[in-house]
């Protein structure tokens, strides 16, 4: 009898635990739908402050605008991390135009790549065109010498997540300049990674060796690459660029971080990257998911949410060219003999918010899917294996059983936008920037129950 009357106990203890969970789930995303404050405060980021490239005056308005921010929440610390970040500038302007052997010229639409050299002038050479990095391994080296090579890898529409197709064709960008140099180019053009078919070329960081010639490189649009790819099949093309990028020496920035102060000192660690390109607002890549981590802390402190474990939001800059800022606040974690258990990074924009890629063992997976009836209401259905964050992954080869997660969201229009001009705040819609911070504000609050 009292074994009977004891597991009556334990399951009434369960049951009114998750009707408690229930209860407080709904109260964070009632409070994020009602009072929500993330579509005013990335306005402000977005268009008082704008695009934010690491090492610029932006960056440097955008760090005392977020320390400012969750100063007012009154959250139990803020305070600024400093790191080294690159300082890569565009210069004016860039102009190209292709001329064909009539004569005829056509006007492209481009952007450097971060990393690009200048053209030092006006720079013309005849235009060679491959598919990807793995055709231009099978051209002869004087074939390649002295043009502009032409990488033309459109988006495979067949994946259904477009990540996906981001991930497969990402080497035309971060690979190719460095290869396409070591076989002796003049420069390289990209057809930008993007899904749609337009005028907007997407920039993005590129790489190379250090025994590699730094030569210019920039991404047109894909309406371009389309039209360009037209005049190559009936002739010879010439490319005419000008572009006027440097590098000037590292600068020092900071990341950005809050505290709400838990019972014990190990620490949950939520973040998005506060540095964008500096072309459109960088309202999708990464405001939105700066936004999702603010208002998901605002959120568990006007609700008096007093966690077992010390919560940080954290700010991190310098993600698109270098990642110091997750390199930094991890090798700093290490220093002061933290204890890191969890991280959660929001960095895919500010859609409909659908899950949680899970990085960990099994059982960690299990530990999240445990909750699917609390998160089913919300439609967070999708609580897989996957990736977490540029940001949070030094940290992960730091802490290798810490389990990590990052916020899945509907990605189909996200490389509309992606590291692009057309990256703008009226792009944002409200209702869904809210409901990913409740989802933000949710997994903590789960996350902070179940972590030893």
């Amino acid at each position: 009898m009292k074994t009977f009357l004891s597991l009556l106990l334990f399951v009434g203890f369960i049951t009114l635990q998750a009707q408690n969970d229930s209860i407080f789930i709904r109260q964070l995303y009632d409070e994020a739908l009602e009072n929500g404050q993330a579509h005013q405060n990335l306005k402000v980021l977005c268009k008082s402050i704008g695009a934010r490239i690491s090492g610029s005056k932006q960056a440097e308005d955008a760090i005392r605008w977020g320390k400012h921010l969750l100063k007012s929440y009154n959250f139990d610390t803020v305070y600024l991390q400093e790191i080294k970040v690159p300082k890569w500038n565009r210069g004016t302007p860039e102009t190209a135009w292709a001329e064909n052997e009539k004569g005829e010229k056509l006007k492209l639409n481009i952007l450097a790549l971060g990393g690009s050299s200048s053209t030092n002038g006006l720079l013309t050479a005849e235009v060679f065109v491959v598919k990807n990095v793995d055709e231009l391994k099978t051209i002869p080296a004087d074939k390649i010498k002295g043009k502009v090579v032409f990488f033309n890898e459109a988006f495979d529409q067949k994946f259904i997540h477009t990540f996906s197709a981001y991930g497969y064709c990402y080497p035309l960008r971060g690979d190719a300049p460095n290869e396409a140099s070591k076989l002796g180019a003049k420069a390289v053009i990209i057809r930008s990674l993007a899904t749609p078919t337009d005028n907007y070329p997407h920039t993005g960081v590129t790489h190379f060796d250090d025994s590699v010639k730094v030569i210019p490189c920039a991404a047109i649009s894909t309406q371009n690459a389309d039209d360009l790819t037209q005049w190559l099949t009936n002739g010879k093309v010439t490319l005419k660029m000008e572009m006027e990028c440097s590098v000037s020496p590292d600068v020092p920035s900071y990341n950005v971080i809050a505290e709400i102060k838990g019972k014990d000192a190990k620490i949950i660690t939520i973040g998005g990257h506060l540095d964008s390109w500096d072309t459109g607002e960088g309202a999708h890549d990464d405001g939105a998911g700066i936004m999702h981590c603010i208002e998901a802390f605002r959120i568990l402190k006007k609700l008096d949410f007093k966690p077992q474990h010390t919560i940080r939001c954290v700010l991190f800059m310098n993600e698109e060219n270098g990642n110091f800022g997750g390199k930094t606040y991890a090798e700093n974690a290490i220093l002061n003999n933290e204890e890191h258990i969890f991280a959660l990074e929001s960095d895919r924009g500010g859609f409909l918010p659908m899950g949680f890629d899970v990085v960990g063992s099994d059982e960690q997976l299990k530990l999240v899917q445990q909750h699917d009836k609390l998160l089913y209401p919300y439609d967070l259905l999708k609580i897989k294996k996957g990736y977490g964050g540029v940001d949070i992954s030094p940290l992960l080869k730091k802490y290798p059983t810490m389990m990590q997660m990052g916020l899945v969201i509907n990605s189909q229009l996200y490389f509309n936008y992606h590291h692009s001009a057309a990256d703008v705040f009226e792009t944002v819609n409200k209702r869904e920037l809210e409901l990913g911070a409740a989802a933000m504000a949710t997994m903590v609050y789960l996350m902070d129950k179940t972590l030893e």
